[in-house]
């Protein structure tokens, strides 16, 4: 593994170390908000505060919480159509397979029509040649 992360320049090596350091940020944001709101559905004892008071702070707390599990899926989504893009536009191997391959299916192409054409050619002479003679006998009949 170490030979092929040499191979990679340094400015994808650090836009992979970046993706990865977005992954696992996301993913502990999730973790962190969904363990603080199962925190909050737990039912305390009696404090100071009103029920119905902790109750406002509770729901204001969830829904700053389940806000911040959303942006992290969205940028859990964004990362993954950069990763996705970052694939397309830096996988020369595949690409450069994918080329040849469509090239290759032209030539082939290209000879099967040369070859086809060759044969009308042929075909097409034969019949001019019998035409002539026809023609030719039969204006001096």
């Amino acid at each position: 593994m170490a030979a092929s992360q040499r191979a990679i320049p340094q400015s994808k090596d650090t836009l992979l170390k970046s993706y990865n350091k977005r992954l696992k940020d996301d993913v502990k944001s999730m973790l962190d908000n969904f363990t603080s709101i199962v925190k909050l559905a737990k039912i305390e004892e009696e404090t100071q505060v009103s029920r119905f008071t902790q109750a406002e702070q509770d729901n204001n707390e969830i829904h700053v919480r389940a806000a911040n599990i959303v942006r992290a899926g969205e940028s859990l989504m964004k990362l993954t159509a950069d990763i996705k893009q970052f694939l397309i536009l830096n996988d020369f191997p595949s690409v450069n397979e994918a080329i040849a391959h469509r090239t290759q299916y032209l030539k082939s192409a290209q000879a099967e029509y040369d070859r086809k054409l060759m044969q009308l050619r042929d075909e097409v002479a034969i019949d001019l040649y019998d035409v002539e003679e026809e023609y030719y006998t039969s204006r001096y009949k």
